[in-house]
């Protein structure tokens, strides 16, 4: 077994060292480990990427990518970041505020990391340049708000872990809303005390009045989760389904409410779209056939009994969660969960941790990915708005990841934070 871990992750990292995509490097670095140290056909291989990908709760993924670029180009989010204006941008830094505020609604609609920080990113951090922040602080907190966009359901990584750990996507997206609001206060507080001291931006004045007119303005926008969550847990349909509501609510509200969607835009969204939902599936279905490959050389219960080894539960539990924050640097959310779920779900289960509360844990510890070097796909997206380096946005981040890790450690030591409204409802 030894032999095949060796030659399965060796080859894995070279080729992920010399430039191969991920899902590449997976299939590769599969294939060569079944030749060369099993008699298992390559046949095999491919039934597992064909069979994972036979699953209905997947299809949302493309629907919710589809719905949350719908909103960015029939005015949804933008009306959304009037609206988070006028709710906090009285507060000090308030352009701040406004992005973590608009990236917590638009978290609600989309399921999407990147796609939040695409959405939020291309409009304040722009007018936060103009009151005076610092560009690369400007770009960081775009970017760790952000992270909230997996977090508040809907959420892609949700769904993919629901997938693969056999367990209720409506569960998971309810447990999100807590973490998610936890994170957008934490972020909002670093925001406060960094304005305050630094002197960054303008403070407005609360107009009672502007608030209920931008209020009336986003009523449309802000009916999204609303529909979206509420047809969940009222059995109206299932998540799969509440994605493609979610869109035929777009199409409508751009085009006969917001008149600012056109066929163009619908076309345009559609197309990136299909190519990110391209990439996306191709990931997910090798990663499928590497996660069964490790369950057919007992890989996950091996490692499990070790980790198991260790006498404190407390232990394992900062074990898995630097293990985690450590492949969050350089592993994609989704290829990180569909592989690491098989592994580490039968160990937390074994201290009693419930696969609810785990796959909260999981996608807070891989949400920090999003914003730590090298991988930070959210740096990446936020740096190419700004033109702000990738090196001086990670300084300014730092505090940040800081009080998302406090947050994470709640998470995973006080199970009420995120599966008590389970059990509440």
């Amino acid at each position: 077994m030894v032999i095949k871990i060796l030659v399965l992750f060796g080859t894995m990292f070279l080729l992920m060292m010399i430039g191969s995509p991920i899902a590449v490097a997976l299939g590769v670095a599969t294939m060569v480990t079944m030749t060369a140290t099993t008699n298992i056909s390559l046949t095999t291989m491919s039934t597992a990427c064909l069979s994972g990908l036979d699953s209905f709760p997947l299809m949302a993924i493309p629907f919710f990518m589809l719905a949350g670029n719908l909103m960015k180009s029939g005015g949804i989010s933008r009306r959304i970041l009037d609206f988070a204006d006028a709710v906090v941008g009285w507060v000090t830094g308030s352009v701040g505020m406004v992005t973590v505020v608009a990236s917590m609604f638009f978290a609600a609609l989309s399921g999407s990391s990147p796609a939040t920080v695409t959405a939020i990113g291309g409009i304040t951090i722009p007018e936060m340049k103009e009151e005076g922040y610092d560009p690369a602080y400007a770009t960081a907190i775009t970017a760790a708000a952000g992270t909230i966009g997996v977090i508040i359901p809907p959420s892609i990584p949700f769904v993919i872990y629901g997938v693969a750990a056999q367990c209720s996507i409506s569960d998971l997206f309810l447990a999100g809303i807590i973490p998610g609001i936890l994170i957008g206060v934490v972020l909002m507080i670093v925001n406060y005390v960094t304005a305050k001291k630094c002197g960054f931006g303008h403070t407005k004045k609360f107009h009672a009045g502007h608030l209920l007119r931008t209020l009336g303005d986003s009523i449309w926008a802000l009916l999204v989760p609303v529909i979206i969550l509420g047809g969940i847990y009222g059995g109206i349909f299932t998540p799969t389904e509440s994605a493609v509501a979610a869109i035929i609510y777009s199409i409508f509200v751009g085009v006969f409410i917001y008149h600012e969607l056109d066929l163009k835009s619908i076309l345009e969204a559609s197309k990136e779209t299909a190519l990110i939902n391209g990439q996306t599936t191709f990931l997910v279905g090798i990663s499928m056939a590497f996660a069964r490959f490790l369950t057919m050389s007992q890989v996950p219960g091996t490692l499990a009994k070790g980790i198991l080894g260790i006498s404190n539960p407390i232990a394992i539990l900062l074990v898995i969660n630097l293990f985690l924050l450590v492949v969050g640097c350089f592993i994609d959310n989704i290829s990180s969960t569909v592989i690491l779920t098989p592994i580490l779900l039968p160990i937390v289960a074994g201290i009693g941790m419930s696969p609810i509360q785990f796959g909260i844990v999981m996608t807070v510890n891989l949400a920090i990915g999003f914003i730590t070097p090298p991988y930070g796909c959210n740096l990446f997206f936020a740096s190419a708005i700004s033109n702000v380096s990738v090196v001086d946005i990670a300084k300014k981040i730092l505090p940040m990841i800081g009080v998302m890790l406090i947050v994470l450690m709640a998470l995973t030591f006080i199970p009420a934070l995120s599966i008590g409204i389970l059990d509440f409802l």
